[in-house]
């Protein structure tokens, strides 16, 4: 009954890692001298905390240290179980242990769903060391967890798998006995969208694969047909989590920057993800008093226009009005180049790798978030000669990309003058002579 069960379970699961060595990614935490696998060799069994986007290996990582420990595994949703059923499977392993000296992993996923309060039924358990335990979570942990389990816990930070990563993994599924041992094929473009379409996400890719073989079945799988089982990539985001204000603190430094390419980009990307856009129409209003003031006195007319375009038409149709404030208050000091940089930029988010903001375009609003370096490298604008920083905005995919190009036509004729000086600060060289 189990083979049978193990052929018909999805690919992801298939293919998990069964040892340190088989796991995708994650080399700065797994490697040679990656810190969390030298802890879990070493034997200190410390309370954990994973935290990352999903698909990156958070629930594998634990059960491959459960195995090391000795430990059963017992997994737990903060988004399902409540906070009484974690209890009992917490005083079960306590009596377990007590009685025969055996301890449970609890591995508890999406810890950030629960609240504060419901988090400290955890913390007795914790410190007597009755259970181990694992907290995952793919949302800060300086904003959704308690800091009395955070001080109690090591923090391990897992990142999106990279495009050879990926590629890695993909070479698996369709060569490994576990997978389809050979007897499905990719070309070179389809590999390279499952790549992009997983956005560094191992459970998408495999889902993904698994998709197109069940629509297609096995055999070569060319691209054209992919693309239609697999269908449009959703964009990775949260609106109420840390996503959200990495995004908008991109869309504010790039505008402040006068990098109109980047705002553009920024802009695309949070109202495709699915932010509201009247959030958008405020923080642009804001950036013209604060980022433009008097120097422009349109600047802030403009962007309450836009706003009031969000309200009297909604979405996507106030897009383009939101993309003009954005555009105007990057430049500050028209033709359909606007409407054709806003979906340029579009392409990009739908078909492109949605790279993490910079590090140094996050704003370090707590001591944690300083010590992973988020704003390290960032220099203020106002602060330089030209008031524009030698220092690009967009991701490292992305650079040089540019999405606005003026044209020789009313204002743009007098724009594009200064979009080149603009640009050939902010990518480190000299402004062209006048």
């Amino acid at each position: 009954m189990d083979g049978l069960w193990q052929g018909r379970a999805p690919l992801a699961e298939r293919l998990r890692p069964r040892a340190f060595g088989e796991v995708v990614g994650q080399r700065h935490l797994l490697g040679e001298k990656g810190p969390l696998r030298a802890l879990v060799e070493g034997g200190v069994a410390v309370p954990l905390v994973f935290w990352g986007p999903p698909g990156t290996g958070k629930t594998t990582v634990g059960r491959l240290i459960a195995t090391r420990w000795g430990a059963r595994f017992v997994q737990r949703s903060a988004a399902l179980a409540t906070v009484t059923e974690v209890r009992a499977a917490l005083l079960s392993s306590r009596e377990t242990w007590r009685r025969a000296g055996q301890r449970d992993l609890l591995f508890l996923d999406e810890v950030h769903r629960w609240n504060r309060a419901q988090q400290d039924v955890l913390l007795p358990f914790l410190e007597e060391g009755a259970v181990l335990f694992i907290g995952a979570t793919t949302e800060n942990p300086s904003f959704a967890l308690r800091s009395a389990l955070l001080s109690r816990a090591q923090l391990f930070v897992f990142e999106p798998l990279s495009e050879d990563d990926l590629r890695l993994l993909l070479d698996r599924a369709v060569a490994d006995e576990r997978g389809y041992g050979g007897r499905v094929s990719l070309d070179v473009k389809a590999s390279d969208f499952l790549i992009r379409y997983a956005d560094g996400d191992a459970r998408r890719l495999l889902t993904a694969l698994e998709t197109a073989v069940g629509a297609l079945g096995e055999g070569e799988l060319p691209l054209a047909q992919v693309v239609e089982a697999v269908g449009k990539k959703a964009p990775r985001y949260d609106r109420a989590g840390e996503e959200h204000y990495n995004l908008v603190s991109a869309l504010h430094k790039s505008v402040r920057n006068s990098d109109v390419d980047a705002a553009l980009y920024w802009l695309v990307r949070m109202l495709e993800s699915g932010e509201d856009p009247r959030y958008v129409a405020r923080r642009l209003v804001r950036m013209a008093s604060e980022d433009v003031g008097l120097a422009d006195p349109n600047a802030l007319p403009l962007a309450v226009a836009a706003a009031q375009a969000v309200e009297q038409v909604g979405m996507p149709e106030c897009e383009l009005a939101l993309a003009e404030a954005a555009a105007y208050l990057a430049l500050a000091p028209k033709s359909n180049a606007l409407y054709l940089a806003c979906g340029e930029a579009k392409r990009d988010v739908a078909e492109m790798v949605n790279e993490p903001v910079p590090l140094h375009l996050r704003n370090p609003v707590t001591e944690m978030m300083r010590g992973l370096d988020y704003g390290k490298g960032y220099r203020y604008a106002h602060d330089e000669p030209e008031r524009v920083a030698p220092m690009p905005s967009l991701p490292e995919g992305l650079r040089g990309r540019e999405y606005y190009r003026p044209v020789d036509a009313g204002w743009e004729g007098r724009i594009k003058k200064r979009l080149q000086a603009l640009r050939a600060i902010i990518r480190g060289g000299k402004p062209p002579a006048p």
